[in-house]
């Protein structure tokens, strides 16, 4: 299986609401044993299903990228609502079991107090430092956001250029290095057949890779939704190993190794390729910034009881 590496270095660019409001330790008197919790739930199903870490990633960038980091991205459409789930870029999206198990052991300690969006943010901190990431301190005190509609849903997908992805990014107040930086998170789970068939033929792609992944993507009536692992090196480790092979060009997917190509972004690859420590410290400092893009704080939004529903259609 083929091991899929996504990193981004962040400049630790400060958000003036969302610092204003944030802070460790927020729930330390009103739910004292709230990272306790989220922190043994994600060790139960790490410890039987190592590609969560992936799930994770994927699903707190899909939140914070759309609306802010508000855990809009887990409520389901109704007859009135299309949500973000039902946008085809989050298609594949999962984890969202593991989120509603962790919201209940929560409501059952300290209701209506910790918020789903803090929720993504410390259970996906959890999983990479399991996986082998170095552990970062999270600041807590997000809220929920009222509004999750599939329109709104505009991410790069796997066939994008550095320049499109970097456009992205940018409109989010992140930068060119923190972009390359998140996009390391790569490094593990794993892809679907669906988003590389295409560059079967690629000649950037290193010819032995591409015989493999014909192997078992073109088989005759082989499943779309087939998997691989994306690192084929070690992809349930967080390491710097997704860089290592796409300065090879073993990158599974376009955009991944165009990160080794584009003269943008091949620079810090090849530093973070020889350097697993620089990697984990920027990927640490990246995951601060994106966990607080337009968080809402104060008296903004709502702490879900359910984190599939808004509190006034629950």
């Amino acid at each position: 299986m083929v091991k899929f590496t996504i990193v981004v270095i962040f400049l630790f660019f400060m958000f003036p609401i969302a610092f204003a409001d944030l802070r460790v330790g927020f729930y330390s008197s009103s739910c004292p044993r709230a990272e306790q919790i989220v922190g043994q739930v994600v060790q139960r199903r790490f410890n039987r299903d190592r590609s969560i870490t992936a799930a994770l990633l994927r699903m707190h960038f899909h939140d914070c990228f759309v609306r802010g980091c508000d855990a809009s991205i887990l409520i389901d459409s109704t007859r009135g609502n299309q949500s973000e789930k039902a946008a085809g870029a989050n298609g594949t999206v999962r984890g969202y079991e593991l989120i509603d198990e962790i919201k209940k052991a929560l409501e059952r300690e300290c209701p209506s107090t910790v918020s789903c969006a803090d929720i993504i943010t410390l259970a996906t901190r959890d999983s990479v430092v399991l996986a082998g990431g170095l552990k970062y301190d999270v600041a807590t005190g997000r809220r929920d956001g009222h509004v999750s509609q599939s329109s709104e849903v505009n991410l790069p997908g796997p066939r994008s250029t550095v320049s499109r992805v970097l456009e992205v990014f940018s409109a989010n107040g992140m930068s060119l290095d923190e972009m390359v930086t998140l996009l390391g998170a790569h490094t593990v789970g794993f892809t679907h057949c669906s988003f590389f068939r295409d560059r079967l033929n690629d000649p950037n792609m290193d010819p032995s890779l591409r015989a493999g992944l014909g192997r078992t993507c073109n088989r005759p009536n082989s499943d779309p939704r087939a998997f691989l692992d994306q690192n084929v090196s070690s992809s349930m480790v967080f390491d710097n190993a997704f860089y290592k092979q796409i300065v090879l060009r073993r990158g599974v997917l376009f955009i991944d190794q165009q990160l080794a190509l584009d003269t943008l972004s091949k620079g810090l690859v090849t530093v973070f390729a020889g350097n697993n420590a620089a990697f984990q410290r920027s990927f640490a400092d990246a995951m601060v910034k994106m966990g607080n893009i337009k968080v809402l704080v104060g008296n903004e939004g709502e702490i879900r009881r359910n984190c599939r529903v808004f509190n006034s259609a629950s």
